[in-house]
């Protein structure tokens, strides 16, 4: 009988499930190792957030030691679908996670990702601050076009903010939580035309996150969104890597200046808010901050019995766009 030991939490509503005991030993080295060592282990990341134990909805992260001593931690994301390279809702469950285990208190920290070093301020409890990798819309990135079977042509941004995203707001869907499956269907469909079309990020990397962006329901907002993640659940959550590709975006267009803030709402009601300062490296690039909320949902112990049929989770059916 195999023990893993989890930590369970949700931000906005996305639930994170940390590995505390029991996952793989992904060594040292740099975080494009750990990661690429993580994605080698297929059934460990199914048993852990598939069915029956989960579901696509879940995001897990694997900790380790700091690839730099001064960080806390290093911390590897993935979902049903593979390995991400950063995860904003998952880094606030993870900070208040650590918190939790007594790793770290109030305070600044520093996290390792696959996206590169994380800073997080944590208020001892349930607010975190993420200042977030370097996020830009590429040159190539403005309004991008595709003919999506069965809605038409729509255009929209190719932006990177720890994770590449396709974002518009040219969509004419109501971002309603009623409307989550159509909302899900639509966003596949957009995701496999832009795959067809051969539209990638920079590094021919997959354009895996699609952000459909429409007027807030808050008061207290400036957007809302409606993000399909790779796995082809939707984020419960504002979405932190999301917020910081559409700040990216607004900056360049000159709607959004260093030190305003952008209140993006998700289509379940939660909210995230976001700030930057320019990239220092120059350029339009943004260094972001998302700040969000978590609470914990369990402290438990997930059983994998050699003797079960199902050991390494229920297969999985591929969502295609």
């Amino acid at each position: 009988m195999q023990r893993i030991r989890v930590i369970d939490s949700h931000t906005a509503g996305e639930p994170t499930r940390v590995v505390v005991n029991g996952a793989p030993d992904l060594g040292g080295g740099d975080m494009g190792e750990r990661r690429a060592r993580l994605l080698e282990s297929s059934a460990f990341r199914q048993a852990v957030i598939g069915e029956p134990r989960g579901s696509d909805v879940l995001v897990g992260a694997v900790l380790s030691d700091g690839v730099d001593a001064a960080s806390a931690a290093s911390v590897v994301y993935f979902d049903a679908a593979g390995c991400l390279y950063m995860c904003g809702h998952g880094t606030i469950g993870v900070a208040v996670t650590l918190g939790y285990l007594g790793r770290i208190g109030a305070g600044r920290h520093q996290l390792d990702t696959p996206a590169g070093p994380v800073a997080v301020e944590y208020d001892g409890a349930h607010t975190v601050t993420i200042h977030n990798v370097s996020s830009y819309r590429p040159a190539a990135g403005k309004g991008v076009s595709v003919r999506v079977p069965g809605y038409g042509r729509l255009s929209g941004d190719v932006a990177w903010g720890g994770n590449w995203f396709f974002i518009t707001a040219e969509h004419g869907q109501e971002l309603e939580l009623a409307n989550a499956p159509a909302l899900t269907n639509f966003a596949l469909a957009v995701r496999g035309a832009l795959q067809r079309a051969g539209v990638r990020g920079d590094g021919g990397e997959a354009v895996d996150h699609v952000e459909l962006v429409g007027p807030a329901r808050r008061a207290d907002a400036d957007a809302r969104s409606f993000v399909l993640c790779p796995s082809g659940a939707y984020d419960r959550s504002p979405c932190g890597t999301g917020t910081s590709a559409k700040m990216a975006c607004l900056h360049a267009d000159g709607h959004l200046q260093p030190g305003e803030t952008w209140r993006q709402e998700s289509v379940v009601g939660g909210l995230f808010e976001g700030s930057f300062q320019p990239d220092p490296q120059g350029g339009e690039a943004i260094l972001p901050r998302i700040t969000g909320e978590a609470y914990l949902t369990a402290d438990a112990t997930l059983l994998l019995d050699d003797a079960d049929p199902f050991h390494d989770g229920l297969p999985r059916q591929v969502t295609a766009g």
